[in-house]
């Protein structure tokens, strides 16, 4: 697997063929979704700590949780962005990439754990 740009590593600009323009656009608008994607959930982390009212440890858990990952979010989703982009300069097939079903099981949990908290709340 292509690692991300670190020290003596050949800079992007340089490896390989520019691609067709349209493939690297559509390769920043991935990115630039996947990091839309990882603000929307730091806001969610915050709005869960400063708006849910109830079982003080679960709602900072959750909020930290999300804050976290969408900050990780963000990271991988460059480190994501230059792997295809190399790919593609250099002619090869783009490499997987776990983050779609990493995204989807974080919200999955995330939305169970807020149901069972809505659920508790309500009961109470």
């Amino acid at each position: 697997m292509l690692a991300p740009r670190g020290p003596g590593r050949t800079p992007l600009h340089e490896v390989g063929e520019a691609p067709d323009y349209r493939f690297t656009l559509a390769n920043e608008r991935t990115f630039l979704a996947w990091v839309r994607t990882a603000l929307a959930m730091m806001a969610a982390g915050v709005a869960v700590v400063q708006f849910v009212t109830g079982l003080d440890l679960v709602r900072h858990v959750l909020g930290v949780l999300l804050i976290l990952l969408g900050g990780l979010l963000a990271g991988v989703s460059y480190a994501h962005w230059e792997r295809n982009e190399r790919a593609m300069r250099l002619g090869e097939r783009l490499p997987h990439s776990p983050i779609p079903r990493l995204v989807a099981a974080a919200l999955t949990m995330t939305a169970a754990v807020a149901v069972v908290v809505t659920i508790v709340d309500l009961v109470e």
